[in-house]
């Protein structure tokens, strides 16, 4: 394999596990924009999977060769659902149509510039049966190098939480350690363990998980949408778990779209969050007043960075 993720994919398909079979089966839903060379790939690991039972790919936009590659792909592998047509309606849509159009009793949701690793799937579908509705099961996401990645798993993010964790005052001032939302730097746990918030770029739910908090809310274009999700199972009484087990490699921003649009929506996402979970007339005053700080934050930073 000579692709882009030639290095870093796992050469053994996952065996499947005594322990699932029979098993409730199982769909891998992806929602694709113009993801680049790291889309074959990623579609190849998730078909070498042997518990996946069906993919459904949830075009939003890609280049007339990708948009090719998808309609051959599910012509001539039955385990392969396309829907497109609609446009690039945002992850938050894109992802409850797919949820709507697959068949699977388990949903794994999974970025389409991300690699499963041998037994990822296994884990997430063991660790989520038997347990309370509603719950949502996070894989370990890592870099390339294999370290954990930004956002794999985090704290309740708040105004206060994001402000100080943002400015990395957080990460600096001891007095402040407990206000870091980003956990990816503290020892990684030997077994599952309940969080407040982990990465959407895969993650596992059962269907009658996703219907109970109604899937994802489509208020959200891109981004901040897998964090408000992981709020709405926690507020109906929920679990939240991350699985230190269940592995897949992420790439990261191979999407075409400007670095700029992203955060733009990245902003304008917190601020929604904000604006949801905020208590009483005061605190909803606030968290308006606090949205177009928010959102300039958010675009203000990447270019800060190229200046550095």
């Amino acid at each position: 394999m000579n692709g882009i993720a030639a290095p870093i994919l796992a050469v053994e398909p996952a065996r499947l596990p005594d322990f699932l079979q029979p098993r409730r089966t199982v769909s891998v839903v992806m929602v694709v924009y113009f993801t680049g060379e790291a889309l074959a790939e990623s579609l190849d690991c998730v078909l070498r999977d042997p518990l996946v039972d069906e993919l459904v790919v949830v075009d939003n936009g890609s280049t007339g060769v990708d948009a090719a590659r998808l309609r051959n792909l599910a012509d001539r592998d039955e385990r392969v659902t396309l829907v497109s047509g609609q446009g690039n309606v945002g992850f938050a849509r894109g992802a409850n149509l797919g949820a709507r159009k697959a068949r699977g009793d388990l949903l794994v949701f999974l970025n389409p510039d991300a690699f499963l690793q041998p037994g990822c799937i296994a884990e997430l579908v063991r660790e989520i049966e038997d347990r309370p509705v509603p719950c949502i099961v996070g894989g370990r996401v890592l870099n390339s190098d294999r370290t954990e990645q930004r956002g794999a798993r985090r704290g309740d993010i708040t105004p206060m939480t994001a402000v100080l964790s943002l400015s990395r005052l957080a990460e600096r001032v001891p007095a402040l350690r407990r206000f870091e939302v980003h956990w990816e730097g503290d020892q990684t746990p030997e077994h599952v363990a309940p969080v407040p918030t982990i990465s959407g770029a895969c993650f596992c739910m059962r269907r009658e998980d996703f219907d109970c908090v109604d899937g994802f809310d489509e208020g959200y274009f891109l981004h901040v949408e897998d964090v408000d999700l992981c709020w709405r199972v926690r507020q109906a009484g929920g679990l939240v778990l991350f699985h230190p087990k269940a592995e897949v490699i992420h790439l990261g921003h191979t999407s075409q779209t400007s670095p700029l649009k992203v955060e733009f929506h990245k902003g304008v996402g917190l601020a929604r969050y904000f604006r949801k979970r905020a208590d009483g007339l005061g605190g909803r005053a606030v968290a308006l007043l606090l949205t177009p700080l928010v959102v300039a934050s958010a675009v203000l930073r990447p270019l800060i960075a190229a200046r550095r």
